[in-house]
């Protein structure tokens, strides 16, 4: 279980300068640096990441619950009464609750790691197939086409505020 924590820990401090080299990039006031932008793989790859480790708490919740109930089923098929909630999952746990082996949570925590890479992985390709569908799209547009981009009511587009604000002014008091 040592092993399992520090191999975390040591994948995490392999990425950690790749997402610090951003930081400071974006942090500084120099042109030369402020125009450095990491390609769309090294994004990728740090939304994944985020999402991995946002998503394990919760997976690791749901399959430590659910390798309880398949534990307590195979030792006395979900018996509710004290001495069978042993093997019950965390809520309806009585007082001599037998903890799980080293084996087991082991198991569980590879589970857990395997559900967040899983679904950060989904998360990506779903990412993937909408950029791609977008820039298909933005493609196959004749060229000299109108793009509208559409705003929501009272925010200001950067490039023209004045006229913006002009017209969201109109748009309120309903005077042209």
């Amino acid at each position: 279980m040592k092993r399992i924590f520090f191999l975390i820990f040591l994948f995490s401090l392999l990425f950690s300068s790749v997402y610090q080299a951003q930081a400071q990039s974006l942090s500084t006031t120099k042109p030369t640096e402020a125009a450095f932008v990491l390609p769309q793989w090294a994004k990728d790859l740090r939304r994944w990441d985020v999402i991995t480790f946002g998503v394990f708490p919760f997976s690791m919740f749901f399959v430590t619950t659910i390798t309880d109930i398949i534990r307590w089923n195979d030792a006395n098929n979900l018996d509710f009464s004290d001495e069978g909630r042993r093997y019950a999952p965390w809520p309806l746990k009585s007082a001599g609750a037998i903890e799980m082996t080293n084996d087991e949570y082991t198991r569980t925590i590879l589970l857990a790691v395997g559900v967040s890479a899983v679904i950060a992985s989904i998360d990506l390709l779903i990412v993937i197939i909408k950029r791609t569908n977008e820039r298909r799209r933005i493609e196959s547009m004749p060229s000299g086409s109108i793009e509208i981009n559409k705003t929501p009511y009272g925010t200001q587009a950067t490039d023209d505020s004045a006229g913006t604000q002009e017209n969201a002014d109109q748009d309120r008091t309903g005077e042209k």
